[in-house]
């Protein structure tokens, strides 16, 4: 019955039809030997599968007719090109542990700050309006010609430009400030603070927000209504529906009244730059500030939603002059931004936009090319160095047919594969990291599989498979095959530099990236550590609120007979975050070109005490000496700038009043370390709204504990709502601080992954060196004197990263320092300790592997030769 059997016939005649001719034959012949065997051993059953599984395995792209090549790459040329990436991925194992870890670290921190770019170019983007929200903000020119531009704007601005700017759709006034105090909300037994917006009735057709309850269209039309956001109607009614008609108290000078719920809107979501509980009607403002029916007074944020079709640019060209005609001043100039501009786009220089957190998108996304570009040149670099290794293998394929674009194919196959091996690694990384990640940067990101990140995520994958397969795949396929063959391979001088140069660039980049958190790291703690001219720690702040704004002098008194309590002040305004500035104020040989714009701050009787400024000469606001309203304080750049000399109980004119000077403080930094001390005045608040109390050390808790006691007393059981002053001074730096700790990671990651490149190619050298190496120590050569040979080359290749990168980095940490007005000079051992610790890393990274080669016995080394 065997003897009978016969190959499958159709299996003959495909291998007939679709083989080159001069393969048919010997193939045939080889799978008719096999088919008899299997015979002799199995059923013929098994014999005709065995055949037809071998007629499977010989259609591969070298052995097909040129001209059916094309129709079998997409299903015959991926399995083929799959089962030999895996086989070399087998057979140089190390090779490809090294290339896997180097790019699954590279993918980890690219998917991270992927993700943390992909949340900050998101804020504010998901407004129906998008493309038409614009904020009106005014340019203000001092008498020096110097440009300040500001978010705040005259109040009858909003409701102008909607009736007489055809182009504009909609707009409204906002009045949400950071640094507002929180309303108390009472509803029966409960009473919660809640922070509160002023807006017109235009604000819910402009800006998409869900409305759960009530009519978008007629909110914010009476001025006893309100729209609450869903969390506050679960906080105080328990529910979210059926709140239309709904009256609650509302306590907040001078706001404070019943109000009754006109609708329900979801709260903003984590990317909205505004944050906000409950949106009262903005005329609420106008009613109790008569000024702000003024042209000349600026107050609120202004937005305009632009009708579809209309260039932005010619309507700011329209509004330009709009407020000098309105109000008559011709120093001031209208301008708009984008509204979802404003959270990364903020930082201005004499009326010009130049950066603001955009500077840090940009940064960490050039620091995620850079860390991937590392990884790259590490499979370059591997590659092309084991190319001898595999030279017999391009010969061979070229032998029987192979084309150049065949084996290119395979080549970028066995890139993209690891690539992929490493972002199924990366992923798992990701999200086992992505809490920690999250409390670095002070964010909540999460991985949801949104077709739109899926699509980013393999289309960075699949570049990044071709960008670091790319130069290999060409580069080994351009070998001709007589001459591999015969072992010669002719190694260019190009070719070389080439891979020093790769080298070279990976070492330069981690350099620069050493030296950049060195310099902000010491640049922090400069910040944190600067006399600032007063006294931030141990004081705590809070706003004065409910029945405070009745008995204020009582509750201090109260306060101050804590026996842990070291003072305490009432203040108008929050002394960190006060950016008013006025030009109103005239003194003994003012003129119109030596105007200045002063900042100015609000203080209660013993506000400089309790924050311990220095006083340069005079006194501080006294209650003894009474009528301490009509006396003035200014700081020493104030005194300077006005070039008075003993200016003590001389008159100036304050915004029309006569003001005594009593007291020149010494300069202090009332802002961040961003801005120079600027010339400032300082006047008495005898209505603060907020409180500053300083506690002696090391009593924090009993002291706090003993304080929220009086004031729940004061304020109807309300717990205390507190900062501290030094935690408030440090949230100026919060994003360069968050910025100094991701970059010292990814300064790590680069490193890391350069040291692993360099690991693999000493490895390779020292592999095709052993010849050398057994010689050597025959002819009396020391373990040392062969490390040192071994090393000569890696560590010229790191010298010049160290000469590349020390004028780089240079470069970029002095013009990161120049928007610091006070900051640290650049050190020499800055740039000195980045130097040793790439050199030490090279010799570390280097002797490890080659201390093991030169201890190897020379005669076991040359018997191997």
């Amino acid at each position: 019955m065997k003897s009978n059997s016969t190959p499958p016939k159709y299996a003959q005649k495909l291998l007939q039809m679709l083989l080159k001719e001069e393969l048919v034959e010997e193939i045939l012949g080889d799978l008719e030997e096999k088919f008899q065997e299997m015979l002799e051993q199995q059923s013929p059953f098994r014999a005709k599968l065995n055949y037809w599984y071998q007629t499977t395995n010989y259609l591969r792209p070298f052995a097909l007719k040129n001209i059916l090549i094309t129709e079998f790459n997409p299903f015959l040329m991926w399995r083929h090109n799959l089962l030999l990436s895996l086989r070399n991925f087998q057979k140089d194992s190390t090779t490809f542990l090294i290339n896997l870890t180097g790019m699954t670290i590279a993918l980890t921190c690219v998917l991270l700050i992927y993700l943390w770019v992909a949340d900050e170019l998101s804020v504010d983007k998901f407004h129906a309006k998008d493309t038409q929200l614009y904020q009106v903000m005014k340019h203000s020119t001092s008498p020096q010609g110097e440009i300040y531009s500001f978010p705040w704007t005259p109040p009858p601005l909003a409701k102008a430009l909607r009736e007489e700017m055809p182009e504009v759709e909609y707009s409204t006034s906002l009045r949400l400030r950071n640094d507002d105090q929180k309303g108390i909300l009472k509803y029966e037994e409960k009473q919660l603070k809640f922070t509160e917006q002023y807006a017109e009735s235009d604000f819910f057709q402009m800006f998409t927000y869900d409305i759960l309850e009530g009519d978008r269209s007629r909110f914010l039309q009476q001025k006893d209504e309100v729209v609450i956001s869903d969390q506050l109607a679960q906080k105080v009614f328990g529910k979210t529906t059926d709140l239309v008609g709904q009256t609650f108290e509302w306590e907040k000078e001078p706001f404070s009244g019943i109000y009754k719920v006109a609708g329900v809107y979801k709260m903003p979501p984590a990317n909205a730059s505004m944050q906000f509980d409950l949106v009262f009607h903005f005329d609420l403002v106008n009613d109790h500030f008569p000024d702000n029916n003024k042209w000349t007074y600026g107050g609120p944020d202004t937005y305009i939603a632009l009708k579809a079709g209309t260039n932005p640019a010619t309507f700011q060209e329209k509004i330009s002059t709009y407020l000098q005609e309105k109000s008559n001043e011709d120093y001031q100039t209208l301008f708009i931004r984008p509204y979802s501009d404003k959270y990364l786009y903020n930082k201005y220089e004499n009326g010009k936009i130049v950066g603001g957190r955009i500077d840090y998108v940009w940064l960490f996304s050039i620091i995620a090319i850079f860390v991937l570009a590392i990884a790259c040149i590490n499979f370059m670099n591997l590659a092309t160095a084991k190319a001898a290794k595999r030279s017999k293998e391009v010969g061979v394929k070229k032998a029987i047919g192979a084309s150049k674009g065949h084996l290119i194919q395979q080549y970028l196959s066995e890139s993209v594969l690891l690539t992929f091996f490493s972002l199924f690694l990366a992923l798992g990384i990701v999200f086992l990291f992505l809490p920690q990640f999250n409390f670095i940067t002070d964010k909540t990101l999460t991985f949801s599989f949104s077709s739109k990140m899926f699509a980013s995520i393999l289309g960075i994958v699949f570049l990044t498979g071709l960008l670091s397969g790319s130069y290999p795949a060409f580069y080994l396929s351009r070998f001709e095959a007589v001459e591999v063959l015969k072992g010669k391979i002719r190694r260019s001088f190009g070719e070389i530099w080439l891979r020093k140069g790769l080298v070279v660039f990976q070492f330069t980049v981690s350099i620069i990236l050493i030296i950049s958190v060195l310099v902000v790291y010491h640049q922090i703690q400069f910040i944190q550590n600067k006399n600032l001219g007063f006294h931030k720690d141990q004081i705590i702040h809070f706003t004065k609120d409910g029945q405070l704004n009745e008995n204020l002098n009582t509750f201090l008194t109260e306060v101050k007979n804590i026996p842990t309590v070291v003072n305490t002040a009432g203040m108008g305004s929050d002394l960190l975050e006060n950016g008013s500035r006025t030009t109103g104020v005239r003194w003994e040989g003012y003129t119109e070109d030596n105007a200045i714009a002063f900042k100015y701050i609000r203080v209660g009787y013993d506000l400089l005490e309790t924050i311990g400024v220095e006083l340069a000469e005079g006194r501080n606001f006294q209650k003894a000496f009474g009528n301490e309203e009509n006396k003035i304080i200014f700081n020493e750049a104030a005194i300077q700038a006005m070039g008075l000399e003993d200016p003590i109980g001389k008159t100036v004119r304050q915004w029309g009043a006569d003001k005594q000077i009593v007291g020149v403080v010494k300069d202090f930094h009332f802002e961040s370390l961003y801005e120079p001390i600027y010339p400032c005045f300082i006047f008495l608040e005898e209505n603060p709204s907020e409180i500053m109390v300083k506690i002696e050390a090391g009593t924090e808790k009993t002291t706090l504990a003993q304080l929220d006691a009086v004031y729940k007393r004061f304020n109807d059981g309300l717990s205390l709502d507190y900062r501290f002053l030094d935690a408030d001074y440090a949230q100026f730096y919060a994003s360069e601080e968050r910025i100094a700790k991701l970059s010292k990671h990814f300064a790590s990651i680069a490193i890391l992954i350069s040291c692993l490149g360099l690991l693999g190619l000493v490895t390779f050298s020292a592999q095709r060196r052993k010849r050398e190496i057994g010689i050597r120590k025959v002819l009396g050569a020391s373990t040392f004197s062969i490390v040192q040979m071994l090393s000569a080359d890696f560590t010229k290749m790191v010298v010049v990263a160290i000469i590349i990168a020390l004028p780089i980095s240079y470069y970029i940490a002095s013009d990161w320092l120049k928007g610091f007005a006070f900051k640290i000079e650049l050190q020499v051992w800055y740039f000195i300790i980045a130097s040793l610790v790439a050199l030490l890393l090279t010799w570390l990274t280097v002797s490890f592997q080659t201390l093991t080669t030169a201890k190897l016995n020379p005669i076991d080394t040359l018997k191997e030769e």
